[in-house]
């Protein structure tokens, strides 16, 4: 035996018994994988003898858990399975400053392909390997555990999960003071507890997928209808654009120092409005965007209770809808309605412009790609009576920002080409994300060129707002999904911009003015689904003439 494997030997525990094995990991990942924390803690200030303290509750906790999981066919595969969370939790909170709560665990499962892939690194895979793969193979080694009578385990067990519980609150209350006010001052702290914290969120969000409603989503808008059309008037065309990941302070319209609106700019003032103070549902698509086409607005939106959305009530009503997406879907908005994704486009085909598609992903404008053979497979009928056609952006989504402009549109130089933004210098960090927002500008304003091709038949109107915000290392934090209680104002204050033609009959019906006396008003995700019920002259008993911004101004 060589020298390095005696003394490995020397130092290795007994760990064949589960509660060893237990409570060494717990150690492992109460103090190695929670180093995101233990940073965060330093920065405040709060000295050793917390630090110390903290450090113990955790592993204490964390102890406490598992011992009540150290059962010799179960052990192992709860730690690899928590090992190699921890890694990864570890690279994902310390690189982008997010926090693990149930709302993450659910973007996580309505993820795809193209956004995973845009968050894998080799320092993700370094994290895994390290605090992951290391301490696994070593668990992987120990032998098995020796018989034992169950009683006698049962009983071992539930003494180490309370002395478990006794050392972490002999330990808050040594250090109870200053421990109340960093939790109260610094809410975020405990969602970086790794990995507590995800088997909690995990536990909740699947104790609400089991004990949630069974069966169709509940109807709403059952007594949907059209208000009576003049004589000879159009049929309306509401082109709603739901944005992806745009901050409203990053929008020159709304008084950004650079460019980011170029396209937009160059229209007349009187058809287009930009609303500079308007607040989302929430800091995540799996939260805001089924939230934002519902009825009951934030503070009484139950995502936990499935029902029906604007869409469903629009298309009761009467109206042709059609719902395009260039994202991960549409959270089961679009389920009801007829719909079209951009990866079903024959990407590399003669029919598709240039460089639109490629490796599987599109650019936004690709929701633009033949959208009149579109809109003519849709119910004659129905359209006659209207239009309301949706396009979900990929739009500013993290970290992979480069990847959301194509190359000749990337105005600010040099951008970050890389999906670890705490790598890249902060101005590159923007400059990528400001080239999205130009891309997304361009996109609006092609989508209005559209819009006038189709005033023959239509009276066309477009509306765009954003479904969250984004963090760009404003302190330390990036991407978004924050807990909507603690999130910083990057992640919730969204753009919305309204664009009427002039000529138009809605704009014609407004009073002169009063649109533009909408641009420093207080307005929010609430008010989505209202103000597009009034807009195309729907009405239900659920349509709350207070919560649609256009009521006001009408004469």
């Amino acid at each position: 035996m060589s020298l390095l494997k005696r003394l490995l030997a020397w130092f290795q525990p007994d760990t064949s018994r589960p509660l060893t094995q237990a409570w060494l990991a717990a150690l492992w990942m109460g103090l190695a994988a929670n180093w995101p924390l233990w940073k965060q803690l330093q920065s405040l200030s709060l000295g050793p003898g917390f630090m110390l303290a903290f450090a113990g509750m955790v592993t204490a906790a964390t102890g406490a858990v598992l011992s009540l999981l150290a059962w010799p066919r179960l052990i192992k595969g709860v730690l690899v399975f928590l090992l190699l969370a921890g890694a990864a939790l570890a690279y994902f909170i310390g690189t982008y400053g997010i926090v693990f709560d149930p709302t993450m665990v659910v973007n996580m499962v309505q993820t795809d392909v193209r956004e995973t892939r845009d968050l894998l690194s080799w320092r993700l895979l370094a994290s895994l390997l390290v605090l992951g793969a290391l301490p696994i193979w070593w668990l992987l080694r120990r032998p098995r555990a020796p018989r034992q009578a169950f009683g006698k385990r049962l009983g071992g067990n539930l003494l180490a999960f309370g002395l478990g519980l006794l050392a972490m609150v002999v330990l808050a209350l040594s250090v109870f003071a200053t421990l109340s006010s960093t939790m109260r001052n610094h809410k975020s702290i405990r969602y970086m507890v790794t990995p507590l914290n995800a088997v909690y969120s995990v536990s909740i969000v699947g104790v609400r997928s089991l004990s949630g409603p069974k069966g169709p989503p509940a109807v709403i808008g059952a007594d949907a209808h059209l208000l009576p059309r003049a004589d000879g008037a159009k049929p309306p065309l509401l082109l709603l654009v739901v944005g992806e990941t745009a901050r409203a302070m990053n929008f020159s319209l709304n008084g950004y120092a650079r460019p980011t609106n170029p396209e937009l700019s160059k229209l007349p003032a009187t058809q287009l409005f930009s609303m500079r103070d308007v607040t989302s549902c929430g800091t995540a698509t799996a939260a805001s965007l089924p939230c934002m086409f519902a009825p009951q607005g934030r503070t009484t939106f139950d995502a936990d209770k499935p029902q029906e959305n604007l869409l469903d009530v629009l298309q009761r009503a009467g109206l042709a809808v059609l719902w395009l997406d260039n994202q991960s879907g549409c959270k089961g908005l679009c389920d009801r309605v007829p719909n079209s994704f951009t990866t079903q486009l024959p990407t590399g085909a003669a029919t598709l412009p240039a460089g639109l598609c490629n490796g599987g992903e599109c650019f936004d404008e690709a929701l633009l790609h033949e959208l009149d053979k579109r809109v003519a497979t849709l119910d004659p009928e129905r359209l006659q009576r209207g239009l309301v056609l949706v396009m979900h952006q990929m739009g500013s989504h993290g970290p992979a920002y480069f990847k959301r402009s194509p190359p000749d549109l990337k105005p600010f130089q040099p951008e970050c080409r890389s999906n670890e933004l705490q790598q890249c210098p902060r101005d590159q960090v923007v400059n990528g994300y400001d080239n999205t927002i130009a891309t997304t500008d361009r996109l609006l304003a092609r989508s209005i060129a559209w819009l006038q091709t189709q005033q023959a038949r239509f009276d066309v109107g477009m509306l765009y707002v954003s479904d969250h915000g984004e963090s760009l290392g404003e302190n330390g934090l990036y991407l978004h999904g924050m807990p909507y209680a603690i999130a910083p104002e990057e992640q919730t204050h969204v753009p919305m911009i309204v664009w009427l033609p002039e000529s138009g009959a809605l704009a014609t019906s407004l009073q002169p003015g009063c649109l533009a006396g909408l641009r420093d008003k207080a307005a929010s995700h609430d008010n989505l689904f209202h103000t597009a019920m009034g807009w195309v002259g729907a009405r239900a008993e659920v349509y709350k003439p207070e919560w649609d911004l256009l009521a006001g101004c009408r004469r």
